[in-house]
Protein backbone atom coordinates (compact mmCIF):
# COMPACT_ATOMS: atom_id res chain seq x y z
CA UNK A 1 0.00 0.00 0.00
CA UNK A 2 1.06 3.75 -0.83
CA UNK A 3 2.02 5.87 2.22
CA UNK A 4 1.99 9.27 2.36
CA UNK A 5 3.69 11.51 -0.18
CA UNK A 6 7.33 10.64 0.28
CA UNK A 7 7.07 7.55 2.08
CA UNK A 8 8.45 4.26 0.69
CA UNK A 9 6.24 2.62 -0.84
CA UNK A 10 5.95 -0.82 0.57
CA UNK A 11 5.80 -3.52 -2.48
CA UNK A 12 3.03 -5.90 -1.75
CA UNK A 13 4.76 -9.48 -1.27
CA UNK A 14 2.00 -11.03 -3.34
CA UNK A 15 2.09 -8.76 -6.61
CA UNK A 16 -1.34 -7.85 -7.85
CA UNK A 17 -2.28 -5.99 -10.38
CA UNK A 18 0.47 -2.78 -10.75
CA UNK A 19 -1.16 -0.31 -12.62
CA UNK A 20 -3.42 1.83 -9.29
CA UNK A 21 0.02 1.98 -7.50
CA UNK A 22 1.99 2.94 -10.39
CA UNK A 23 -0.53 6.18 -11.28
CA UNK A 24 0.07 7.05 -7.85
CA UNK A 25 3.71 6.75 -7.69
CA UNK A 26 4.18 8.53 -10.82
CA UNK A 27 2.30 11.41 -9.41
CA UNK A 28 4.85 11.65 -6.78
CA UNK A 29 7.85 11.02 -9.80
CA UNK A 30 9.77 9.11 -11.65
CA UNK A 31 11.95 7.50 -9.15
CA UNK A 32 10.53 6.22 -5.61
CA UNK A 33 11.57 4.79 -2.84
CA UNK A 34 10.44 1.28 -1.76
CA UNK A 35 10.55 -1.36 0.53
CA UNK A 36 11.19 -4.94 -0.29
CA UNK A 37 10.41 -8.11 1.48
CA UNK A 38 12.54 -8.50 4.27
CA UNK A 39 12.37 -4.60 5.17
CA UNK A 40 15.07 -4.25 2.57
CA UNK A 41 15.23 -0.57 1.39
CA UNK A 42 15.41 -0.10 -2.40
CA UNK A 43 14.49 2.49 -4.98
CA UNK A 44 12.53 1.89 -8.11
CA UNK A 45 12.15 3.74 -11.64
CA UNK A 46 9.10 3.99 -13.08
CA UNK A 47 9.75 7.19 -15.51
CA UNK A 48 9.68 6.45 -19.22
CA UNK A 49 12.96 8.89 -19.74
CA UNK A 50 14.32 8.18 -16.06
CA UNK A 51 14.62 4.37 -17.27
CA UNK A 52 15.85 4.51 -20.18
CA UNK A 53 18.92 6.77 -19.03
CA UNK A 54 19.18 4.32 -15.96
CA UNK A 55 19.62 1.35 -18.01
CA UNK A 56 22.38 2.38 -19.93
CA UNK A 57 24.06 4.51 -17.29
CA UNK A 58 27.87 3.83 -17.20
CA UNK A 59 27.55 3.94 -13.41
CA UNK A 60 25.23 1.67 -13.04
CA UNK A 61 25.86 -2.11 -12.78
CA UNK A 62 24.57 -5.58 -12.13
CA UNK A 63 26.97 -7.59 -10.36
CA UNK A 64 25.89 -7.61 -6.84
CA UNK A 65 29.42 -7.13 -5.04
CA UNK A 66 28.14 -3.72 -5.66
CA UNK A 67 24.39 -4.29 -3.28
CA UNK A 68 25.39 -2.72 -0.03
CA UNK A 69 23.28 -4.69 2.15
CA UNK A 70 24.16 -8.19 0.49
CA UNK A 71 27.42 -7.46 1.32
CA UNK A 72 27.63 -6.43 4.74
CA UNK A 73 25.54 -9.47 5.54
CA UNK A 74 22.29 -7.71 6.43
CA UNK A 75 20.25 -10.01 3.79
CA UNK A 76 18.76 -12.61 6.02
CA UNK A 77 19.34 -16.31 3.99
CA UNK A 78 15.86 -17.33 2.09
CA UNK A 79 15.35 -14.15 0.90
CA UNK A 80 12.98 -14.39 -2.04
CA UNK A 81 14.68 -12.08 -4.55
CA UNK A 82 18.31 -13.60 -3.77
CA UNK A 83 18.52 -15.38 -7.02
CA UNK A 84 18.13 -12.66 -9.46
CA UNK A 85 21.16 -10.77 -7.32
CA UNK A 86 23.15 -13.63 -7.22
CA UNK A 87 22.85 -16.13 -10.03
CA UNK A 88 25.97 -16.35 -11.79
CA UNK A 89 25.35 -15.35 -15.38
CA UNK A 90 24.73 -12.28 -17.75
CA UNK A 91 21.88 -10.91 -15.80
CA UNK A 92 24.38 -10.20 -13.00
CA UNK A 93 27.60 -9.50 -15.33
CA UNK A 94 29.18 -6.38 -16.27
CA UNK A 95 31.51 -5.45 -18.78
CA UNK A 96 33.81 -8.02 -20.44
CA UNK A 97 32.20 -10.72 -18.34
CA UNK A 98 29.16 -9.60 -19.74
CA UNK A 99 29.78 -9.46 -23.21
CA UNK A 100 31.84 -13.35 -22.86
CA UNK A 101 28.57 -14.61 -21.45
CA UNK A 102 26.52 -13.23 -23.80
CA UNK A 103 28.56 -13.77 -26.99
CA UNK A 104 27.95 -17.91 -26.17
CA UNK A 105 24.20 -17.73 -26.27
CA UNK A 106 23.59 -15.09 -28.52
CA UNK A 107 23.95 -16.85 -31.81
CA UNK A 108 20.81 -18.90 -30.82
CA UNK A 109 18.79 -15.56 -30.46
CA UNK A 110 19.91 -13.58 -33.72
CA UNK A 111 17.45 -12.96 -36.71
CA UNK A 112 17.82 -15.36 -38.68
CA UNK A 113 18.12 -18.38 -36.47
CA UNK A 114 14.92 -17.25 -35.17
CA UNK A 115 13.16 -17.17 -38.48
CA UNK A 116 14.46 -20.29 -38.95
CA UNK A 117 12.24 -21.99 -36.09
CA UNK A 118 9.52 -20.11 -37.66
CA UNK A 119 8.10 -23.29 -38.79
CA UNK A 120 8.34 -25.60 -35.24
CA UNK A 121 6.73 -22.86 -33.63
CA UNK A 122 4.06 -22.93 -36.07
CA UNK A 123 3.49 -26.61 -36.11
CA UNK A 124 3.69 -26.23 -31.81
CA UNK A 125 1.00 -23.86 -32.11
CA UNK A 126 -1.20 -25.98 -34.24
CA UNK A 127 -1.09 -28.80 -31.77
CA UNK A 128 -1.74 -26.94 -28.59
CA UNK A 129 -4.95 -25.37 -30.12
CA UNK A 130 -6.12 -28.55 -30.49
CA UNK A 131 -5.27 -29.31 -26.94
CA UNK A 132 -6.69 -26.11 -25.79
CA UNK A 133 -9.95 -27.07 -28.27
CA UNK A 134 -10.06 -30.69 -26.58
CA UNK A 135 -9.94 -29.39 -23.13
CA UNK A 136 -13.02 -26.93 -23.57
CA UNK A 137 -14.82 -29.95 -24.85
CA UNK A 138 -13.75 -31.63 -21.41
CA UNK A 139 -14.17 -28.59 -19.73
CA UNK A 140 -18.17 -27.71 -20.46
CA UNK A 141 -16.74 -25.40 -22.70
CA UNK A 142 -14.33 -23.45 -20.68
CA UNK A 143 -10.52 -24.13 -20.57
CA UNK A 144 -7.27 -22.74 -19.01
CA UNK A 145 -5.70 -20.66 -22.08
CA UNK A 146 -2.56 -19.82 -19.70
CA UNK A 147 -1.82 -23.88 -19.07
CA UNK A 148 -3.06 -25.54 -22.35
CA UNK A 149 -1.59 -22.51 -24.96
CA UNK A 150 0.31 -19.48 -23.18
CA UNK A 151 2.55 -21.52 -21.08
CA UNK A 152 3.18 -24.83 -23.35
CA UNK A 153 4.74 -23.09 -26.12
CA UNK A 154 7.34 -21.23 -25.11
CA UNK A 155 8.34 -23.47 -22.88
CA UNK A 156 8.38 -26.12 -25.37
CA UNK A 157 10.36 -23.97 -27.98
CA UNK A 158 13.04 -22.92 -25.14
CA UNK A 159 12.99 -26.61 -23.93
CA UNK A 160 13.90 -27.77 -27.68
CA UNK A 161 16.31 -25.02 -28.11
CA UNK A 162 18.37 -25.73 -24.60
CA UNK A 163 18.01 -29.51 -25.19
CA UNK A 164 15.98 -30.40 -22.21
CA UNK A 165 13.81 -33.67 -22.23
CA UNK A 166 10.21 -33.67 -22.02
CA UNK A 167 10.08 -35.14 -18.33
CA UNK A 168 12.29 -32.09 -16.67
CA UNK A 169 9.98 -29.59 -18.15
CA UNK A 170 7.03 -29.87 -16.15
CA UNK A 171 9.11 -29.24 -13.05
CA UNK A 172 11.34 -26.53 -14.01
CA UNK A 173 8.06 -24.44 -14.84
CA UNK A 174 7.40 -24.94 -11.14
CA UNK A 175 10.38 -24.00 -9.74
CA UNK A 176 10.79 -21.09 -12.27
CA UNK A 177 7.41 -20.10 -10.68
CA UNK A 178 8.99 -20.16 -7.56
CA UNK A 179 11.41 -18.40 -8.20
CA UNK A 180 10.26 -15.40 -9.56
CA UNK A 181 7.62 -15.39 -6.37
CA UNK A 182 8.02 -12.57 -3.88
CA UNK A 183 5.36 -14.02 -1.27
CA UNK A 184 7.26 -17.09 -0.40
CA UNK A 185 8.74 -17.53 2.95
CA UNK A 186 12.75 -18.17 3.29
CA UNK A 187 12.51 -22.48 3.67
CA UNK A 188 10.58 -23.16 0.36
CA UNK A 189 12.90 -20.54 -1.41
CA UNK A 190 15.70 -21.82 -0.48
CA UNK A 191 14.35 -25.53 -0.98
CA UNK A 192 12.85 -24.18 -4.79
CA UNK A 193 16.30 -22.99 -5.79
CA UNK A 194 18.29 -26.15 -4.50
CA UNK A 195 15.46 -28.27 -6.71
CA UNK A 196 15.93 -25.82 -9.64
CA UNK A 197 19.68 -26.16 -9.24
CA UNK A 198 19.58 -30.31 -9.01
CA UNK A 199 16.78 -30.47 -12.23
CA UNK A 200 19.40 -28.58 -14.17
CA UNK A 201 22.29 -30.37 -13.07
CA UNK A 202 20.33 -33.40 -14.03
CA UNK A 203 19.96 -31.90 -17.89
CA UNK A 204 23.47 -31.39 -17.93
CA UNK A 205 24.42 -34.41 -17.10
CA UNK A 206 21.74 -35.88 -19.39
CA UNK A 207 23.29 -33.48 -22.62
CA UNK A 208 27.07 -34.36 -21.53
CA UNK A 209 25.95 -37.84 -22.04
CA UNK A 210 24.40 -37.99 -24.94
CA UNK A 211 25.01 -34.54 -26.40
CA UNK A 212 22.94 -33.29 -28.90
CA UNK A 213 22.29 -29.78 -31.82
CA UNK A 214 21.11 -28.04 -28.73
CA UNK A 215 22.16 -24.70 -26.51
CA UNK A 216 23.11 -26.83 -23.41
CA UNK A 217 25.25 -29.05 -25.34
CA UNK A 218 27.20 -26.11 -26.86
CA UNK A 219 27.57 -24.56 -23.49
CA UNK A 220 28.66 -27.61 -21.77
CA UNK A 221 31.64 -27.50 -25.01
CA UNK A 222 32.48 -23.97 -23.86
CA UNK A 223 32.85 -25.38 -20.24
CA UNK A 224 35.07 -28.29 -20.92
CA UNK A 225 37.19 -25.99 -23.49
CA UNK A 226 38.91 -24.86 -20.32
CA UNK A 227 40.74 -22.18 -20.27
CA UNK A 228 37.61 -18.94 -19.10
CA UNK A 229 35.55 -19.24 -21.87
CA UNK A 230 32.70 -20.48 -18.92
CA UNK A 231 32.75 -22.44 -15.26
CA UNK A 232 30.23 -24.76 -14.38
CA UNK A 233 28.69 -22.41 -11.89
CA UNK A 234 28.09 -19.59 -14.87
CA UNK A 235 27.06 -22.90 -17.21
CA UNK A 236 24.15 -23.69 -14.67
CA UNK A 237 23.04 -19.87 -14.06
CA UNK A 238 22.61 -19.63 -17.55
CA UNK A 239 20.58 -22.22 -17.92
CA UNK A 240 18.47 -20.73 -15.21
CA UNK A 241 18.29 -17.50 -16.97
CA UNK A 242 17.56 -19.55 -20.37
CA UNK A 243 14.62 -20.92 -18.26
CA UNK A 244 12.86 -18.32 -16.50
CA UNK A 245 13.36 -15.54 -18.99
CA UNK A 246 12.45 -18.06 -21.77
CA UNK A 247 9.10 -18.97 -21.04
CA UNK A 248 7.70 -16.72 -18.23
CA UNK A 249 8.11 -13.56 -19.69
CA UNK A 250 6.63 -14.87 -23.21
CA UNK A 251 3.84 -16.56 -21.07
CA UNK A 252 2.78 -13.34 -19.64
CA UNK A 253 2.89 -11.87 -22.84
CA UNK A 254 0.61 -13.99 -24.55
CA UNK A 255 -2.13 -14.07 -21.52
CA UNK A 256 -2.19 -10.43 -21.36
CA UNK A 257 -2.63 -9.80 -24.87
CA UNK A 258 -5.39 -11.96 -24.94
CA UNK A 259 -6.81 -10.68 -21.98
CA UNK A 260 -6.18 -6.59 -23.18
CA UNK A 261 -8.11 -8.35 -26.71
CA UNK A 262 -10.71 -9.90 -25.39
CA UNK A 263 -11.17 -6.70 -23.40
CA UNK A 264 -10.98 -4.49 -26.64
CA UNK A 265 -12.79 -6.04 -28.77
CA UNK A 266 -12.49 -3.39 -31.16
CA UNK A 267 -9.01 -3.23 -31.06
CA UNK A 268 -9.15 -6.62 -31.68
CA UNK A 269 -11.57 -6.42 -34.52
CA UNK A 270 -8.92 -3.74 -36.19
CA UNK A 271 -6.76 -6.33 -36.20
CA UNK A 272 -8.70 -8.91 -38.12
CA UNK A 273 -9.82 -6.55 -40.67
CA UNK A 274 -6.25 -6.24 -41.25
CA UNK A 275 -5.93 -2.56 -40.20
CA UNK A 276 -3.18 -3.01 -37.72
CA UNK A 277 -0.92 -6.31 -37.49
CA UNK A 278 -0.75 -9.05 -35.26
CA UNK A 279 2.87 -7.55 -34.31
CA UNK A 280 1.13 -3.92 -33.37
CA UNK A 281 -1.20 -5.94 -30.93
CA UNK A 282 2.01 -7.88 -29.11
CA UNK A 283 3.86 -4.18 -29.25
CA UNK A 284 0.78 -2.43 -27.35
CA UNK A 285 0.50 -5.21 -25.30
CA UNK A 286 4.04 -5.06 -24.12
CA UNK A 287 3.61 -0.93 -23.12
CA UNK A 288 0.25 -1.16 -21.80
CA UNK A 289 0.62 -4.04 -19.60
CA UNK A 290 4.26 -5.12 -19.83
CA UNK A 291 4.63 -8.62 -18.31
CA UNK A 292 7.58 -8.04 -16.18
CA UNK A 293 6.46 -5.35 -13.71
CA UNK A 294 9.76 -4.55 -11.17
CA UNK A 295 12.82 -6.19 -12.35
CA UNK A 296 15.35 -6.99 -9.83
CA UNK A 297 18.54 -5.90 -9.73
CA UNK A 298 20.51 -2.85 -10.91
CA UNK A 299 23.13 -0.46 -8.31
CA UNK A 300 24.44 2.77 -8.87
CA UNK A 301 28.75 2.56 -8.43
CA UNK A 302 27.91 5.92 -7.01
CA UNK A 303 25.35 8.55 -5.66
CA UNK A 304 23.02 8.85 -8.54
CA UNK A 305 20.89 12.08 -9.60
CA UNK A 306 18.18 10.84 -11.50
CA UNK A 307 14.65 12.14 -12.19
CA UNK A 308 14.90 14.82 -9.68
CA UNK A 309 16.25 12.47 -6.75
CA UNK A 310 19.39 10.58 -5.87
CA UNK A 311 19.66 7.23 -5.80
CA UNK A 312 22.13 6.53 -3.34
CA UNK A 313 25.36 4.75 -3.93
CA UNK A 314 24.75 0.55 -3.22
CA UNK A 315 20.85 0.54 -3.63
CA UNK A 316 19.18 -1.99 -4.95
CA UNK A 317 17.05 -0.75 -7.79
CA UNK A 318 14.23 -2.65 -9.43
CA UNK A 319 13.32 -1.26 -13.18
CA UNK A 320 9.37 -0.06 -13.33
CA UNK A 321 8.64 -1.52 -16.46
CA UNK A 322 4.89 -1.60 -16.17
CA UNK A 323 4.88 2.01 -14.63
CA UNK A 324 6.95 2.92 -17.81
CA UNK A 325 4.96 1.58 -19.92
CA UNK A 326 1.89 4.11 -18.82
CA UNK A 327 3.57 7.16 -18.40
CA UNK A 328 1.32 9.96 -19.66
CA UNK A 329 4.85 12.17 -19.84
CA UNK A 330 6.19 9.82 -22.47
CA UNK A 331 2.76 8.12 -24.26
CA UNK A 332 0.62 11.16 -23.96
CA UNK A 333 -2.27 11.61 -22.02
CA UNK A 334 -4.10 8.62 -23.56
CA UNK A 335 -1.38 6.02 -22.15
CA UNK A 336 -4.02 4.28 -20.29
CA UNK A 337 -6.06 3.33 -22.99
CA UNK A 338 -4.81 0.18 -25.16
CA UNK A 339 -4.85 1.33 -28.78
CA UNK A 340 -3.16 -1.15 -31.36
CA UNK A 341 -2.78 1.46 -34.18
CA UNK A 342 -0.73 4.06 -31.64
CA UNK A 343 1.92 5.80 -33.62
CA UNK A 344 5.47 5.33 -32.19
CA UNK A 345 7.21 9.17 -31.86
CA UNK A 346 9.81 8.76 -35.35
CA UNK A 347 13.19 7.68 -33.87
CA UNK A 348 12.07 6.48 -30.69
CA UNK A 349 10.76 3.24 -28.97
CA UNK A 350 7.42 1.91 -28.37
CA UNK A 351 8.23 1.18 -25.07
CA UNK A 352 11.25 -0.01 -23.08
CA UNK A 353 9.28 -3.52 -21.87
CA UNK A 354 12.37 -5.64 -23.36
CA UNK A 355 15.00 -3.72 -21.94
CA UNK A 356 17.68 -0.71 -23.16
CA UNK A 357 20.98 -1.19 -23.10
CA UNK A 358 23.79 -4.00 -23.25
CA UNK A 359 21.11 -6.43 -21.35
CA UNK A 360 18.57 -5.34 -23.66
CA UNK A 361 17.01 -8.93 -23.74
CA UNK A 362 18.59 -11.09 -26.07
CA UNK A 363 15.25 -13.52 -26.70
CA UNK A 364 13.16 -10.30 -27.69
CA UNK A 365 12.83 -11.55 -31.49
CA UNK A 366 11.81 -15.08 -30.37
CA UNK A 367 9.18 -13.56 -27.82
CA UNK A 368 7.67 -11.45 -30.74
CA UNK A 369 7.66 -14.09 -33.07
CA UNK A 370 6.55 -16.72 -30.63
CA UNK A 371 3.28 -14.46 -29.49
CA UNK A 372 2.64 -12.62 -32.93
CA UNK A 373 1.93 -16.18 -34.40
CA UNK A 374 0.28 -17.33 -31.53
CA UNK A 375 -2.77 -14.22 -31.12
CA UNK A 376 -2.96 -15.00 -34.80
CA UNK A 377 -3.69 -18.57 -34.87
CA UNK A 378 -5.34 -18.37 -31.80
CA UNK A 379 -8.36 -15.50 -32.90
CA UNK A 380 -8.12 -16.63 -36.79
CA UNK A 381 -9.20 -20.44 -35.65
CA UNK A 382 -11.51 -19.10 -32.47
CA UNK A 383 -12.64 -15.78 -33.82
CA UNK A 384 -15.47 -15.67 -30.93
CA UNK A 385 -12.84 -16.45 -28.03
CA UNK A 386 -13.64 -14.83 -25.05
CA UNK A 387 -12.65 -14.69 -21.70
CA UNK A 388 -15.00 -17.18 -19.43
CA UNK A 389 -15.34 -14.98 -15.91
CA UNK A 390 -14.79 -11.09 -15.97
CA UNK A 391 -11.33 -9.61 -15.92
CA UNK A 392 -11.92 -8.73 -12.22
CA UNK A 393 -12.88 -12.03 -11.17
CA UNK A 394 -9.00 -13.15 -12.42
CA UNK A 395 -6.91 -13.73 -9.23
CA UNK A 396 -2.77 -12.11 -10.23
CA UNK A 397 -0.01 -14.24 -9.98
CA UNK A 398 1.58 -13.97 -6.69
CA UNK A 399 4.90 -11.61 -7.57
CA UNK A 400 5.89 -8.24 -8.09
CA UNK A 401 8.37 -8.80 -10.75
CA UNK A 402 5.81 -10.71 -12.97
CA UNK A 403 2.99 -8.98 -14.35
CA UNK A 404 -0.27 -11.56 -15.21
CA UNK A 405 -2.78 -13.52 -13.82
CA UNK A 406 -2.07 -17.37 -12.39
CA UNK A 407 -5.23 -18.90 -14.87
CA UNK A 408 -7.23 -17.48 -18.06
CA UNK A 409 -10.49 -19.57 -18.37
CA UNK A 410 -12.02 -18.70 -21.64
CA UNK A 411 -14.54 -19.91 -24.00
CA UNK A 412 -14.14 -20.73 -27.61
Amino acid sequence: MTGAAGAPHRLDPAGGCPHADNARLLARGAVAPVVLPGGVDGMAVLGHEALKEFLAHPRVVKNARHFTALREGRIAPGWPLATFATVRGMTTADGDDHRRLRSLVSKAFTGRRVEELRPRVEELTAGLLDDLERAARDGGGVADLRAHFALPLPMGVICELLGVDAEFRDRLHHLSNQVVATDIGPERALAANRELLAVLGAVVEARTARPGDDLTSALIAARDEGGDRLSHEELIGTLVLMIIAGHETTLNLITNAVRALCGHRDQLARVLRGEASWSDAVEETLRWDAPVSYFPFRYPVGDLPLGGTVIPAGTPVLAGYSAAGRDRAAHGPDADLFDVSRPAEPGAARHLSLGHGAHYCLGAPLARMESAIALERLFTRFPGLDLAVPEAGLARGASFVGNSVQELPVRL
